[in-house]
């Protein structure tokens, strides 16, 4: 794993951190990039993982794009039209895609800054804690551009269509405390209680069945476009197949034994 990206793992849990605090950790570096798709898809080969953390190492979680490659129309800025067209699919979009088909619970811990790209990251992740000093902006027309990784379908799912609007056509920031109240943010803590809360989530999540980890997230993904009696298909499909593992046994019988259970994802 290329030092742009840090990957921890301990016991179930895997905490990722974008490590390029001298860009603020801008997400135009396609060594970045790549790392961060290598990543994901590890997480989600990896059966033994059952939760994962991504945070930002400096002051910022993520800066977004580089106003330095944006300048020179170097990295995913390169060329005409159609070049900047697919470096955008071989860039951002290509991240976007790894992130939010990680089969793993998502948590971002948003330790500063989620600009652009970094905010549309962290809607990227199932859940996010922040920092209070972390602070989240839609900022592209700032810049003169739009969102070009998904933040347009992302945001408004989190805080509503009308709120993403003012934060799209101002570019203004929101800070930590707007975000919790509109629903951006599940909770705000001082910054050096951060990653322990984060972590000790990610533990209790990570007390539970693996694969039943995986199929709830992917029926929560799955209801943001499916109509309900597809998801109820669906549903009963997953749920007739928990029914005959061995940790749907174990979480029974240690419930009725008034014990803590032991899963092995089987």
């Amino acid at each position: 794993m290329t030092e742009k990206l840090l990957m921890d793992q301990k016991g179930h849990i895997v905490t990722l951190t974008l490590n390029m605090p001298e860009t603020r950790n801008a997400l135009t570096d396609v060594d970045l990039c790549d790392a961060i798709v290598d990543a994901m898809r590890s997480i989600t080969r990896d059966a033994s993982v059952r939760c994962a953390i991504i945070t930002g190492a400096g002051k910022a979680f993520s800066s977004g794009g580089n106003l330095k490659h944006m300048k020179e129309k170097s990295s995913i800025f390169g060329g005409d039209a159609i070049d900047a067209k697919d470096g955008y699919r071989a860039g951002i979009q290509r991240v976007a895609r790894a992130v939010w088909d990680c089969e793993v619970p998502l948590i971002a811990a948003v330790n500063g800054p989620a600009y652009g790209a970094g905010c549309d990251m962290t809607c990227l992740c199932d859940i996010r804690i922040a920092s209070t000093r972390a602070t989240f902006a839609e900022n592209f027309v700032r810049v003169g551009l739009i969102s070009g990784d998904g933040g347009a379908w992302l945001l408004p799912r989190q805080v509503g269509l009308s709120r993403a609007a003012e934060m799209t056509f101002t570019g203004e920031p929101v800070d930590a405390a707007t975000a919790l109240a509109w629903g951006l943010a599940s909770k705000v803590v001082e910054p050096e209680d951060l990653l322990s809360e984060a972590s000790s989530l990610a533990d209790r999540i990570a007390q539970n069945p693996p694969r039943q980890l995986r199929m709830a997230k992917r029926l929560l993904r799955e209801g943001l476009n499916t109509r309900f009696d597809g998801l109820l298909e669906l549903a009963a499909a997953y749920q007739g197949a928990c029914h005959q593992t061995e940790d749907h046994t174990e979480a029974v019988d240690a419930l009725l034994e008034k014990r803590s259970a032991v899963f092995t994802g089987r």
